[in-house]
C-alpha cells in the first residue's frame, strides 16, 4: 500500500511539472488536469 500511495504522490507531481510546463492556457491547464484524473481512475480499476 505505500508504494501505491508512493507510486501515486510521484505521478501527481510529476504531472503538475509537466502541466505547467506544458500549457500555455487556461483551458490546456484543465485538459491536462482531466487527462491526469481519467489516468488516475484507471489505476483504480485495475
Amino acid at each position: 500500500m505505500k508504494r501505491v500511495c508512493c507510486a501515486l504522490v510521484s505521478g501527481l507531481l510529476l504531472l503538475t511539472a509537466l502541466s505547467t510546463a506544458g500549457c500555455n492556457t487556461v483551458r490546456g491547464f484543465g485538459r491536462d488536469v482531466q487527462t491526469g484524473g481519467q489516468a488516475i481512475e484507471r489505476m483504480g480499476t485495475d
